[in-house]
């Protein structure tokens, strides 16, 4: 498995808002340019996240975007689906007249069920706080400008 190219931005960004004051809204050119990800890129991700309630906009000369939600209730798992969809893995094919039948519901119970099983249970369980008090923890003092 894995994440495309918009879904590691989509987490980058919002691990991004997160590290930020949520009181002060943060416009996604400067996401962008902190996190070397193209504008327009950037503005097609957002605009899955707002309809999904993710984020939130805030309109005029000191807008931006905001978490919808705390940063502890947004899962992974609500990202992924919000800009891939589905992340498990898709169902076994079985057909009826298959003399192999019993091997692709063997495949299917111990692999593919199994691993959708954990990927839920990792995805559901890590959220946004989480993964910003990570990047607070270990890299954004390092990453801090002194004049």
């Amino acid at each position: 498995m894995k994440f495309c190219k918009k879904t590691r931005y989509g987490l980058t960004a919002l691990v991004d808002l997160a590290a930020q004051p949520s009181t002060t809204p943060v416009a996604l050119k400067t996401i962008a340019e902190r996190n070397d990800i193209s504008l327009q890129f950037l503005e097609h991700i957002f605009a899955s996240f707002r309809r999904t309630g993710i984020v939130k906009s805030v309109k005029g000369s000191q807008g931006g975007y905001n978490l919808a939600k705390a940063a502890d209730e947004i899962t992974v798992a609500s990202v992924v689906e919000a800009l891939e969809g589905s992340y498990h893995l898709e169902d076994e094919d079985v057909l009826a007249e298959n003399s192999y039948k019993g091997i692709s519901d063997t495949i299917q119970k111990l692999v593919v069920d199994s691993v959708n099983q954990e990927l839920d249970q990792i995805l559901s369980n890590l959220t946004l706080a989480q993964m910003s008090g990570y990047y607070s923890d270990h890299y954004d003092k390092q990453e801090m400008y002194y004049i």
